[in-house]
């Protein structure tokens, strides 16, 4: 039966019946009539433009404007007969009547009073910004952007267009493009009549990011649905390139808390590559092209701090308007463009995130690797799971009839024309992209892991060979020859008992704290800053002080690249750890984290860039100088203050107070106020601000002075490797002396027993972070029974040691 077009009756109000809607007239509650893209901007012209962010205004063609094409066309009956009994699966039938429709209506001339209707809101523009104002023309589906679908991509949008012709030619294209290929296969598989959804048109002003940069931002962690951060991406020109996945661009994160308490809080800021450029094609036949962006802007970040943080409130604004609106929590996906030559930033797009949003919260699914194998490609993660199958190189969209279902798809890079066939993909791996392109949003939403950015991909992974696509070993994901046997691991959240021992936990990678924070625990009782060093950092501190005396060229070199970006390179070191630590405390935050200052040994020290210039020798390091010995002596004294300028930065500039300060391998109380002394001369001073500061119970020394420690110090962590090593008197980096090695040891035991006791008579908080409890049910029970205040776990351990502690709890 032919849809009934409707024609204005007394019953239709004006703006049901009017062609062209001003956006700053529109509101959320206007979705039917002009789709969800095209609402929300007018929702936040009108709410939010008096918060302070800037949104370009314009006019959007109606549902009601669409309906009346196709019904002034005659195309109703035509289109149902070339849809009819259409099977999406067929990628070559698919192909040829989504071409056959588009044509169809692209042949079809606009009615007259639709043409007038435009022509007089663009005039209405021209008059504002003078003669053929430069204009973005957006499809807006009246169905898009729901709370469980998103239609985003799916239709066309058309940038830099200039002229009457243009925008009309623009709008007529846009009506076409309901009709693409991978929307009538997206609207098929998810359920929606095709005559249901209409097509609104957007007319915005254009933002002159061709001058300069755009991107993507999440409200939330696109990964791991962690709340509580903003995740921006950044690429130069506009914006196409970054949601298409064509450049990888500069990732930064940003914690919404303390961020909205006035704080500075970037918790990360990676470099993206970002190769080209979409610019306008000035005398040139096209709207647009893509030119390479130059090598010195490349080394740059294409956003200020502070632009960051504008664009880091906006984002909190935008998701606390939103939420309010809905009456529930509702993370958004925002598109912004910087005006190259305002210097104003802009949002262009802001719709509900449609994957984090809808996943269960009250199972905690892990996927493990119980091998490895050789790796052909590495890149950006996407997804947190594993994936298997046989891969599929394919370089051009023209050939995607290839594709076998369950295959690995191998490309350059994705958009919305290749969804036909990632649905029936079991893993997606691309040269380009980032974290909010194409393919790492459409991966999301299908539930199947992706690898992004790789670089080489479809050069290193040969077509045909099975490969494990692995996203559950952190942000850096890999893909490995093979068929690698892995599992997965469910726990029901709510079944987990709560214990009077607290839970915490020993990290520190910060790549994995947003994951593991979602694990059942009460903070951190073991945040290494050694991880961050070596692998994040990589030099050595007193080779980034005293970098021009360097001798090692092949270090001086790497250090060189490394901080291209600091004309002080001690501030990358700092940068760096404040921001690795951040990650960290704001993944845990209001939770305590305890952070413990630097405890590598001096040969661990000489491994890192330009180290061996100022590390000595020693013969056993693992009793020799290191912890806090090196603090205030004057040959390191100056790489610690580093140290304390980066935990005051986390604490004071980022606003994470959650931070505790913990000092390894203290000797005696007299070394432990030398320290304290020494922090306090780069500003972290004890009870300032909330400031504690506990020490390792880790040496003989400790236990047998817990009384005198404790008058220094506001608390105790016991480290059981390094006890068990000094009570015993062994080195356990011997293997001839492994075997003696055992924290279950009577003596060791007596000792920890000891710890717990002082450390409760002087009101003082005991904790352990050692290896023992995690590795040892039997101990975790020791410990519950000798009344310790907390046990912090390796992360793996933590569930399983949860129930035996609970267990332990019953009985004692």
């Amino acid at each position: 039966m032919t849809q009934s077009i409707p024609r204005p009756t007394s019953e239709m109000t004006n703006r049901e019946t009017a062609f062209v809607l001003e956006l700053n007239s529109l509101s959320c509650k206007d979705l039917p009539l002009v789709g969800g893209k095209n609402s929300s901007l007018g929702e936040m012209l009108q709410q939010l433009t008096p918060k302070g962010i800037n949104v370009p205004d314009g006019f959007a063609t109606t549902a009601y404007a669409y309906r009346y094409f196709i019904q002034a066309g005659n195309l109703d009956t035509q289109l149902r007969r070339l849809l009819e009994g259409l099977d999406v699966e067929d990628v070559t039938e698919l192909h040829r009547v989504g071409q056959a429709i588009r044509s169809l209506i692209l042949h079809t001339p606009f009615p007259q009073e639709l043409t007038d209707a435009i022509a007089a809101a663009y005039q209405k523009m021209c008059d504002r910004y003078g003669p053929n104002t430069d204009v973005a023309v957006r499809s807006s589906a009246t169905a898009e952007d729901l709370p469980d679908a998103s239609f985003a991509g799916q239709q066309e949008t058309y940038l830099n267009v200039h002229g009457l012709k243009g925008v009309l030619d623009a709008c007529h294209r846009c009506f076409a493009s309901l009709f693409t290929d991978r929307a009538i296969s997206y609207r098929q598989i998810k359920g929606f009549d095709h005559f249901n959804v209409a097509l609104s048109v957007g007319v915005q002003k254009m933002v002159r990011s061709d001058l300069a940069c755009s991107g993507v931002m999440f409200s939330i962690d696109t990964e791991t649905g962690f709340k509580d951060t903003a995740l921006i991406t950044a690429a130069y020109g506009l914006g196409e390139n970054v949601v298409q996945g064509a450049v990888n661009p500069d990732e930064y994160l940003v914690f919404k808390p303390t961020l909205k308490a006035g704080y500075k809080p970037i918790l990360k800021k990676a470099l993206g590559t970002k190769e080209i450029r979409m610019v306008y094609d000035l005398g040139g036949t096209k709207l647009t092209r893509n030119e390479p962006v130059p090598e010195t802007l490349r080394k740059q970040f294409a956003l200020t701090d502070e632009e960051i943080l504008t664009l880091g409130r906006w984002a909190c604004l935008i998701e606390e308007h939103y939420s309010a609106l809905r009456g529930t929590y509702t993370p958004m996906d925002i598109e912004w463009a910087k005006d190259g030559i305002t210097g104003e930033l802009f949002i262009v797009q802001a719709r509900p995130e449609t994957v984090q949003s809808q996943k269960a919260t009250n199972v905690l699914r892990s996927y493990h690797l119980e091998e490895k194998g050789t790796i052909l490609a590495t890149g950006r993660a996407v997804g947190e799971m594993i994936g298997q199958g046989r891969a599929r190189v394919i370089l051009n969209v023209s050939n995607i009839d290839q594709f076998q279902a369950g295959e690995v798809l191998v490309t350059h890079r994705t958009d919305p024309d290749w969804e036909p066939i990632m649905k029936k993909a079991s893993a997606i791996v691309t040269d380009q992209g980032g974290r909010t392109c194409h393919a790492a949003i459409i991966a999301r939403e299908l539930g199947i892991p992706a690898i992004v950015g790789c670089g080489d991909a479809t050069e290193t992974i040969p077509n045909g060979v099975e490969v494990t696509v692995s996203c559950a070993e952190g942000e850096e994901g890999h893909v490995y020859q093979g068929l690698l046997p892995f599992h997965v691991e469910e726990v029901a959240l709510e079944n987990l008992p709560r214990t009077r021992t607290q839970i915490l936990m020993n990290v520190g990678n910060p790549e994995e704290a947003f994951s593991l924070a979602a694990i059942p625990n009460d903070g951190v009782g073991l945040a290494r800053m050694e991880f961050i060093i070596a692998n994040h950092i990589q030099a050595h501190p007193l080779a980034l002080l005293h970098y021009d005396e360097l001798t090692d060229e092949a270090a001086k070199l790497k250090i060189a690249e490394l901080t291209q970006n600091y004309t002080d390179k001690a501030e990358y070191f700092v940068d760096k750890l404040a921001q690795g630590i951040g990650a960290i405390a704001a993944a845990f935050y209001p939770k305590p984290v305890v952070v413990r200052m630097s405890d590598f040994k001096s040969n661990e020290y000489a491994n890192l860039l330009g180290g061996r210039q100022f590390e000595p020798h020693e013969e056993n390091p693992m009793i020799g100088w290191r912890g806090a010995s090196r603090y205030y002596d004057p040959n390191y004294a100056e790489g610690f203050a580093l140290e304390c300028r980066a935990m005051k930065k986390v604490r004071d500039e980022m606003g994470l107070t959650n931070v505790i300060l913990m000092i390894p391998f203290c000797r005696t109380p007299e070394e432990g106020r030398r320290v304290l002394a020494e922090m306090a001369k780069h500003g972290l001073k004890q009870g300032e601000n909330g400031l504690q500061v506990y020490v390792m119970c880790e040496l003989p020394s400790n236990v047998v002075l817990a009384d005198a420690f404790a008058e220094v110090f506001d608390g105790f962590s016991i480290g059981s490797n390094d006890l068990t090593q000094l009570t015993l008197g062994l080195d356990r980096d011997s293997a001839l002396v492994a075997h003696l090695f055992d924290e279950r040891n009577e003596a060791v035991k007596r000792m920890v027993a000891q710890a717990i006791q002082t450390a409760k008579a002087k009101g003082r908080k005991i904790g352990i972070c050692g290896q023992a409890p995690s590795d040892y049910p039997e101990f975790a029970q020791f410990l519950v029974a000798q009344g310790i205040d907390s046990i912090s776990l390796n992360p793996d351990s933590v569930l399983k040691t949860m129930l035996q502690i609970a267990e332990a709890e019953k009985q004692a």
